[in-house]
């Protein structure tokens, strides 16, 4: 089946942090999403500007900073709604303008393109994913070798791992994932790639995933690429 949008992954750097922002554009209507917001505004305009995309929404994974820090500013230039997690929002006291809160695996229609919400906590206490036709946002819950820490307010190891288990349950193994932060490794790895080479999906006991998760002593967890 021909695929009715197009990803353009939009690399944003602040001092230390280098995130992934994500531009869909649908293919028919040139209705636009963006998913998690992040650190260089002109990047993620001018974009906008050399797709000729008309930005109708802003997703959220989860709401830490690094991820919805350009939320107002785009709402203010494009009057684009915004969807988080009902849980995330919440907990966090997240709020912005334009903000409509989602439960787990309701449908959104951007254009021809639908978007199926995945609630996924263990990052933070209402994490949440975004699932496409043929790909799937991530933010902090899964990156392409490894997952998001599970020790800041919200987070949960247990979470995680039941987080995991669920997503390589509901997601076909072609899906292209794309997460918000890389140490490295280009995004877009199929899930069958993160099957075999991300220890966090292969790691089938709850409490030795646990205990990897949480392992002190762990280094470099913030050295994006």
């Amino acid at each position: 089946m021909t695929c009715k949008y197009e990803v353009y992954p939009v690399k944003t750097f602040f001092h230390k942090w280098v995130n992934y922002s994500y531009i869909v554009l649908d293919k028919a209507t040139k209705y636009a999403m963006i998913v998690d917001p992040a650190w260089e505004l002109k990047k993620i305009i001018d974009a906008l500007k050399m797709l000729d995309a008309n930005i109708k929404a802003i997703f959220l994974t989860h709401a830490h900073y690094d991820h919805v820090n350009l939320v107002d500013p785009l709402v203010s230039k494009y009057n684009a709604k915004v969807y988080m997690s009902e849980k995330e929002s919440e907990h966090y006291k997240y709020n912005c303008k334009n903000l409509k809160m989602l439960k787990d695996q309701e449908i959104v229609k951007i254009g021809n393109t639908d978007i199926k919400s995945i609630l996924t906590p263990g990052h933070t206490l209402g994490g949440m994913c975004y699932l496409l036709q043929d790909c799937l946002f991530t933010g902090d819950t899964i990156f392409s070798e490894g997952s998001g820490i599970c020790c800041e307010d919200g987070g949960s190891a247990e979470q995680m791992f039941d987080s995991i288990q669920k997503i390589k349950l509901e997601i076909d193994r072609q899906i292209k994932v794309y997460p918000g932060h890389s140490y490295g490794k280009e995004v877009g790895q199929t899930a069958d790639w993160l099957m075999q080479d991300n220890i966090y999906f292969q790691i089938n006991s709850k409490e030795t995933f646990i205990n990897f998760r949480m392992r002190k002593n762990q280094k470099n967890i913030f050295t994006f690429k």
